[in-house]
């Protein structure tokens, strides 16, 4: 199939869903499938008020051509955002189906950066956005039940994976502790609850965003690292004694299978994300006492963390992906036929 992705966050990102977007890429190539990813890249961008990591698209006439040019058999739109309204506007326009995902907590993301903006207001955003898709996928079913919940419809699980081939054991754990946090470095991570902690050892943090400097000032006495990618990012996670995930907002964390695949436990608060990849007691310890849990979970059989991320494979999601796919069911040969229409 000719299969076109559209997503808001694409490399040089780092983030959950670019790296969840990429591994999707590659399996779907690896299975014998057509796969355009519409990105930022492809357009003019301006940076996101803020959160200048993030370019916005904003030459968004070029999105229809752009979907007329590739002539796709599957259209799946990824983020909420500008290329994502474009996208979804040009296809509605011409009664073409869809699929949308649920990535990110944008009600929770938003209420942490404004707390005056409610999260039901939020949720009429979601609610509207993913209105027309015809399968919204989402990672976990208790993601499935909370959005239902909120008013979303036609939700469906799709569960991400991990490489295994990159993130594995490397060696023993390190003799002095190391509590080690991987993720983006803004307010709704949460990341002060870590650094605020009591702990023996080291505390390391891989990742950027727009709290860096703030907090690289205010704690001298943890690692800053910045981002870290491929063998860099594995010795990383493998290195460390403790994950912490001090989030709770995410829709997963992709981060936590990561390092258990390199036999890494993790802590985390009893929260959604956590909740669902973690098996408590065996590859994480959960708790409203952060740094209780960081201090048990040091106790944990590496051995078990590995093992039980390796049943959880990429190749497996893209499968479960494309189980979700409407097709476009031949309306597509009209497509060069039909007027251009700017969104």
């Amino acid at each position: 199939m000719r299969i076109l992705i559209v997503s808001d966050a694409w490399l040089p990102q780092v983030n959950g869903v670019v790296t969840s977007l990429q591994a999707l890429v590659g399996e779907l190539r690896g299975l014998g499938h057509l796969v355009k990813l519409l990105s930022p890249a492809d357009f003019r961008a301006l940076p996101c008020p803020s959160y200048p990591e993030i370019p916005l698209a904003w030459d968004l006439w070029n999105v229809g051509p752009a979907l007329r040019e590739f002539r796709p058999d599957c259209v799946h739109i990824a983020t909420e955002g500008p290329l994502g309204w474009a996208a979804r506007r040009w296809l509605g326009k011409r009664g073409l189906a869809f699929s949308s995902a649920i990535h990110t907590r944008f009600p929770e993301y938003v209420n942490t950066r404004w707390p005056a903006l409610p999260l039901s207001w939020g949720y009429a955003y979601l609610r509207r956005f993913h209105r027309p898709s015809q399968a919204v996928l989402v990672t976990t079913e208790r993601l499935r039940a909370e959005f239902a919940d909120w008013g979303l419809e036609r939700l469906q699980l799709w569960r991400k994976g991990v490489d295994t081939r990159l993130f594995r054991p490397q060696g023993e754990a390190p003799v002095e502790p190391v509590f080690l946090y991987v993720g983006r470095l803004a307010a709704e991570k949460n990341l002060q609850a870590f650094l605020d902690l009591e702990l023996p050892g080291h505390k390391r943090v891989v990742g950027d965003g727009p709290q860096r400097a703030e907090l690289q000032a205010a704690y001298p006495q943890a690692q800053f690292l910045g981002y870290q990618q491929g063998e860099a990012l594995a010795q990383a996670f493998a290195s460390a004694s403790v994950l912490v995930f001090p989030s709770r907002t995410d829709t997963y964390g992709l981060v936590m299978l990561e390092a258990l695949a390199c036999g890494t436990p993790v802590a985390a608060f009893p929260v959604p994300g956590p909740l669902d990849v973690l098996e408590p007691g065996v590859t994480g310890v959960m708790g409203e006492d952060l740094q209780q849990a960081c201090l048990a979970a040091l106790q944990l059989d590496r051995g078990q963390c590995a093992e039980h991320a390796a049943r959880q494979s990429w190749r497996a999601s893209a499968l479960e992906f494309l189980a979700q796919q409407p097709l476009l069911d031949g309306e597509l040969v009209q497509l060069d036929e039909l007027p251009a229409l700017q969104t």
